[in-house]
């Protein structure tokens, strides 16, 4: 294992986050779980985190994040420099789920869904990368989705799309930021349908009368949706995978981290589609004559 590392995790209250975060801090790390509501809508899962922390003597901690305010962003990396005096690793898992005919969703709700995936990562990388960027060393980690280029079942596009997006500013982020000696690591689940709480605590339209439209037609398949996905799932998925896999990354050498890594069971086609796609990537860097802003881990 490398030396010990200041981390944070957003969205860690709960499913990959909340895995991530333990794993994490398993491995000797010093791990802050972003959550927001610590003493009100979270208290539970903070009062969980603890008492892990103190069962399994690792230093973990919950500090009050919300990626949909700068406010509380920049307090929380605030914290963490100033009771460390360094941050290390970013992982950006913060995210949030919706389902529904993407007709019945209101331009605001498509608003607030960016606004978590995307905007969410934008706040915690301004408020983070000054440190990274003086130390001349860091990691971020994307918590991406298999979605973004994997098969993409209906009624969830506008989460695909806000995955979609934040896949993008990763790929840019990552050539910006390697002279500055800042490695970048895509891990891209599947779809697991058990281990996380991304089902259960999905959005809904606001619009309910257009919904009401697609029931004639697609209303028994919108209800066999979840059965049909989970058919996909061989029953030995395990959504802690998402989680080593991350610890795994973080440990690894500064340089040889892949560039992007698949946790899908269900083997939708994305891990096919993104090997062409970032081998294209490379080959047009190296034509521009980039070549140095790709990592030894970028896929060839």
């Amino acid at each position: 294992m490398n030396s010990r590392k200041t981390i944070v995790v957003t969205g860690a209250s709960s499913g990959f986050g909340a895995l991530t975060v333990r794993a994490l801090a398993d491995e000797g790390h010093t791990v802050y779980a972003g959550m927001r509501g610590l003493h009100s809508r979270n208290a539970a899962a903070a009062a969980e985190l603890r008492s892990y922390a103190d069962t399994h003597q690792v230093d973990l901690r919950a500090v009050d994040l919300d990626v949909s305010s700068q406010e509380s962003v920049d307090a929380a990396i605030a914290r963490v420099t100033g009771e460390q005096r360094r941050l290390d690793v970013v992982v950006h898992n913060a995210g949030h789920m919706v389902l529904g005919p993407a007709e019945a969703f209101t331009p605001e709700q498509l608003a607030e869904v960016y606004d978590t995936n995307v905007l969410g990562t934008q706040r915690v990388n301004r408020a983070a990368l000054p440190h990274l960027r003086r130390q001349r060393e860091g990691l971020l980690v994307w918590i991406g989705s298999s979605s973004t280029r994997g098969g993409c079942p209906p009624f969830l596009a506008p989460y695909f799309a806000a995955k979609a997006a934040m896949d993008a500013l990763a790929v840019s982020y990552a050539g910006e930021l390697i002279r500055f000696g800042i490695d970048t690591s895509i891990i891209v689940p599947g779809a697991f349908t058990s281990g996380t709480n991304h089902f259960a605590h999905a959005g809904s339209p606001a619009d309910t009368g257009r919904e009401a439209e697609y029931d004639a037609r697609y209303g028994t398949l919108r209800e066999e949706l979840s059965d049909r996905l989970a058919a996909l799932i061989p029953p030995d998925a395990d959504a802690a995978d998402v989680a080593r896999h991350v610890a795994r990354v973080v440990d690894l050498p500064a340089g040889q981290r892949p560039f992007r890594v698949h946790v899908d069971p269900s083997r939708d086609g994305s891990e096919v589609v993104s090997a062409v796609a970032d081998r294209i990537r490379v080959e047009f860097f190296r034509r521009a004559g980039l070549e140095d802003l790709l990592t030894s881990g970028s896929s060839l």
